[in-house]
């Protein structure tokens, strides 16, 4: 078997876990991250990492030639145009699609001051009615709609310390005093004195499991008073068998593929 018969996307701490999986099997892979952030979180694992993004076409070209038999779509909750762009590929080129996502944590939580809205759109709709110092807790990628969206607020981002973030987030007229780059998870405490220190009014996120700190977010905004608006994940582009929601789910996948070897 060569490294590019099995290929694992993604460049989250569950991915990591898949490889380290992969790598107690002894299964060769390649981990595919898209940026070298990802390639740095990948740690010490046995596989090949290649590192780039993917358009659809190109990912159909590089399954066909490296004969690649299946395909473990471990990219973020929320990355949804990756996913379907995966999805797609696999289907034209006839390779097998496992899709892991991460469960979600407490997501029956409620309360008065927890809004859970479907869309970007509707999230900037609700903030604009809740104050005026919004931490948003959802990444880099939206920025700009998040700038459109809420023009006449006071926006704080927290996001990754990587200097072409950083530099977009001051493009786009973050000032220092708005930029926050840290590498989560937080603990509770951590958040706790963050959103008094920095006087936050309206907390954004995504529902990104325990692994992205979700309630260690969350709980702590509301305990202060803090208006928490959580956006929703976007349906998998795979289900049935072949959705794996925890680690002991791809255990039970990997020794099934094994046995069909």
């Amino acid at each position: 078997m060569t490294a590019g018969q099995v290929l694992v996307i993604g460049g989250t701490s569950d991915a990591r876990q898949i490889c380290q999986q992969l790598d107690d099997a002894n299964v060769r892979y390649t981990l595919s991250v898209a940026t070298p952030t990802g390639q740095q979180l990948a740690g010490n694992i046995r596989g090949q990492v290649r590192c780039g993004r993917l358009e659809m076409d190109d990912m159909v070209a590089w399954l066909q030639h490296h004969g690649t038999r299946w395909v473990i779509d471990a990219s973020h909750p929320y990355a949804d145009v990756v996913s379907r762009n995966i999805a797609a590929a696999c289907e034209q080129a006839q390779v097998l699609l496992s899709r892991y996502q991460r469960p979600e944590q407490l997501p029956d939580l409620t309360h008065p001051l927890l809004f859970y809205v479907a869309t970007l759109e509707e999230a900037c709709a609700k903030a604009r009615e809740l104050g005026e110092r919004i931490l948003l807790t959802t990444g880099s990628k939206d920025l700009a709609r998040w700038r459109e969206g809420l023009p006449d607020k006071t926006l704080l981002a927290r996001v990754l310390p990587v200097p072409e973030v950083v530099a977009q987030c001051a493009a786009l007229g973050f000032g220092v005093g708005d930029i926050f780059a840290l590498c989560g998870p937080f603990s509770a405490e951590f958040n706790a004195a963050f959103y008094r220190q920095y006087q936050v009014e309206v907390m954004i996120t995504k529902a990104s499991g325990a692994e992205g700190g979700y309630l260690e977010k969350v709980q702590p905004a509301l305990d202060a008073g803090i208006p928490c608006i959580v956006i929703a994940r976007p349906q998998p582009a795979v289900s049935g068998e072949e959705l794996l929601n925890s680690q002991d789910a791809f255990a039970r996948r990997l020794r099934r593929w094994l046995a069909a070897q």
